[in-house]
Order: structure tokens, then C-alpha cells, then sequence
């Protein structure tokens, strides 16, 4: 039973790692890679969350995931907060991001705390 619990978290921490590797990339792709601040908090952000995301994976623990909503929240906020508001690729890029984050990371606490839920 326990080794199930673990297999329905495994889903979203591969969501978690794929929004971050987005995220990474996102200056390049995006086009906002010469802009320091949006660049540096996509890059930044994005090593840390596939960090926690990675963790999960091999050892799951509801911090990494508490981490990882903290990490969204902070990218919906971070355009305003860095003053990058005004690139409306980068700000979008992050709140949406942001968005997901909170609500893949959010989902996995919520079965950790809920495991009977899917019964």
C-alpha cells in the first residue's frame, strides 16, 4: 500500500521536473535571456525546483514539495518583486509557470495528507 502512495507522487514530481526544465530553458526560448533578472530567477528557480523535483523522485519527503509551492509562489510574485513586470514574455512565462508549480506541488501534498481519497 505504502509503495502505491508513493508510485501516484512519483507522477507529479516528473510533472514538477519537466516544468522546471521549462522554466531553464524558457530564457532562450522565450527570448528574454539578455534581460538579468527574469534570466537569472528562470535559471535560478529552475535548477532549485528540479532539484526538489529530483529528490522526490528518489526519496520522497512532503518538505521537497512544500519547498516546490513556496518556489511557485515565488515565480507568480518575482516579476513584480524584480521589477521585471514590463517583459510581459518573462513576467507571463512565470506566472504561469508559477501557476503549475503550485498546483502540481499542492496536488502531491494533498495526497500525502489524503491517501485514502483515491480509494
Amino acid at each position: 500500500m505504502a509503495n502505491m502512495l508513493m508510485e501516484g507522487k512519483k507522477g507529479q514530481d516528473w510533472l514538477n521536473l519537466v516544468l522546471a526544465i521549462c522554466l531553464f530553458i524558457s530564457p532562450w526560448i522565450i527570448g528574454f535571456a539578455a534581460e538579468t533578472a527574469p534570466a537569472w530567477n528562470a535559471w535560478v528557480v529552475g535548477v532549485v525546483l528540479g532539484g526538489m523535483a529530483l529528490a522526490a523522485l528518489t526519496a520522497f519527503a512532503e518538505w521537497e514539495e512544500w519547498v516546490s509551492v513556496v518556489l511557485g509562489l515565488w515565480l507568480i510574485v518575482s516579476p513584480w518583486l524584480l521589477g521585471f513586470m514590463a517583459n510581459t514574455h518573462a513576467m507571463a512565462t512565470d506566472v504561469v509557470l508559477g501557476v503549475l508549480v503550485v498546483a502540481v506541488s499542492g496536488w502531491a501534498v494533498w495526497d500525502f495528507r489524503h491517501p485514502h481519497a483515491h480509494a
